[in-house]
């Protein structure tokens, strides 16, 4: 294991612990089929009256299933690695707690109803002939998305999304957060493209700095009426090699297929 990519494919491994989405999964901000976007969150009518929360029976019936998804394997019931509570999430700049929550697999504000799973992407076949190394990188290729609805009275989903996007130019330079114990730091927030579909969309990428190796994290957040779903994502051939990644915009299509 003296390779350096085996030791940060360790490192990833270790890595996504951190950011508490401990198996791998992915995320992009490129535009998709029916995607478009510059960055910036869509403009909320706001003239219209703040939209009737959903209660924890509807959240749950609009919740993914694995029907819903061409790939991959939903998760209904979600591990403690990937259900954090919110006041295990600490920042050292409280400005930047809503991406830290994001990130972390939690919610922003105070929702009156939450419902979480999980989806694991397909795992990617090496080439014929790949060297060893080839073949672990692909064997952790693949992508991994928390995703949480969270339903809010009298305005809070829209407020969420504002806070979202303030973190995000507040924190620009970066921040660190600390999740169940575990600290992590992020040397950059970039806001990225967003998903259509939704009444506002918001999506990030930011760069996660673990002893000296460098990869990026994902996030997209879509809000239908009173309604937010998180998708926080990673891959852990990713952070191990520190490349790119493709967000499953699938899942993203899938969510808001079913919040009508």
């Amino acid at each position: 294991m003296s390779s350096p990519v085996v030791r940060r494919t360790a490192l990833a491994a270790s890595t996504a612990a951190l950011v508490l989405l401990a198996t791998a999964c992915g995320g992009s901000s490129g535009s998709g089929d029916g995607k478009a976007g510059d960055g910036s969150t869509a403009q909320a009518d706001k003239t219209a009256a703040p939209a009737k929360a959903l209660d924890a029976a509807e959240l749950e019936k609009a919740a993914l299933a694995q029907a819903d998804v061409r790939t991959g394997k939903v998760t209904v019931k979600v591990p403690a690695t990937d259900d954090v509570a919110q006041d295990k999430v600490t920042t050292g700049d409280t400005a930047c707690t809503p991406l830290a929550l994001l990130q972390a697999g939690s919610y922003v504000g105070t929702p009156a109803a939450t419902v979480k799973r999980s989806w694991l992407g397909d795992a990617q076949k090496p080439a014929a002939g790949a060297d060893p190394q080839a073949v672990l990188l692909a064997g952790l290729d693949r992508s991994k998305v928390v995703v949480t609805l969270a339903s809010y009275d009298d305005g809070g989903a829209e407020q969420a999304m504002k806070d979202l996007q303030t973190a995000a130019g507040k924190c620009a330079g970066g921040y660190s957060y600390t999740a169940a114990g575990n600290k992590t730091g992020i040397d950059k927030v970039a806001v990225t493209q967003t998903p259509g579909g939704s009444d506002e969309a918001f999506a990030v990428t930011q760069t996660l700095n673990a002893e000296g190796v460098k990869a990026p994290v994902k996030g997209v957040v879509v809000r239908k009426g009173a309604t937010l779903a998180y998708f926080p994502a990673v891959n852990l051939a990713s952070l191990a090699s520190g490349e790119d990644f493709d967000f499953p915009t699938e899942i993203v299509d899938a969510q808001l297929a079913k919040l009508k």
